[in-house]
């Protein structure tokens, strides 16, 4: 067992990841094993966001993305969606002033133009109020799916050729990150998924090519800043060759 007490120094701060993604899973089974209703497990998922957040900013991690709500999320029963999105434009109007205060830049990843006005609107907002802070950049993915942003990237590009900005020719693997919902940012270093599942479930396809994954059993309300430092620390163990011999 980790002290809570000498956790920070355990890690290497000179080789934190300097952009951590988790995908966050489990909030339904942490409710069911506890007979309670799914809804019971979201808002502890919500708890679990703040902390990763503040434990983050205390590490001096620059960049963290997570993994909010998915393209294929709709497919769920109607209320759970409703609920969902409901918690989500509760949870931003919370903390929009902490946002604020932490000086913690938001970004939204996502088909944002098919959410409801309403939280489209808040997420403006927030988006706008926060552009220029600079301690942690949190980006959301909201109504996100990793192909869908390819396709995205595809149809702006195509866009361009069109009004000949560009030559097909001229196509490059920057002009596709340059046109992804993550341009201007570095890819994760370290991908964190909860819950115990070994897939990507369509998150960055792109950005993750030479991302390092560390999976946890443990399900996304329960994950801690102790569970944080495990995962950094088996991170700052890998030798990353991006495919060159070390």
């Amino acid at each position: 067992m980790i002290k809570k007490v000498s956790q920070d120094k355990l890690i290497d701060s000179k080789k934190l990841p300097q952009h951590l993604a988790i995908i966050m899973d489990g909030n339904g089974r942490w409710a069911k094993e506890r007979g309670l209703p799914r809804s019971a497990g979201h808002m502890e998922g919500v708890k679990a966001v703040k902390r990763v957040i503040s434990n983050c900013i205390s590490l001096n991690i620059p960049i963290l993305t997570i993994f909010a709500f998915s393209t294929e999320n709709w497919k769920r029963p109607k209320n759970e969606v409703l609920y969902l999105l409901k918690l989500f434009n509760k949870a931003l109007n919370k903390e929009k002033e902490n946002f604020i205060k932490n000086n913690i830049r938001i970004n939204f990843l996502g088909r944002i133009k098919d959410l409801p006005n309403s939280l489209i609107k808040q997420m403006n907002e927030i988006a706008k109020i926060t552009s220029n802070n600079n301690k942690l950049i949190l980006n959301i993915a909201i109504n996100y799916g990793g192909r869908a942003e390819i396709v995205d990237a595809i149809n702006s590009i195509i866009s361009t050729v069109y009004e000949k900005k560009i030559k097909i020719g001229d196509i490059t693997e920057n002009t596709i990150r340059d046109n992804l919902y993550t341009h201007g940012l570095p890819d994760p270093d370290l991908l964190i998924r909860t819950a115990g599942e070994m897939r990507i479930s369509n998150f960055m396809i792109w950005q993750i090519a030479y991302t390092e994954f560390w999976v946890t059993p443990v399900y996304w309300p329960d994950f801690d800043k102790i569970n944080l430092i495990e995962a950094i620390r088996d991170f700052q163990k890998r030798v990353r060759k991006f495919g060159r011999k070390v």
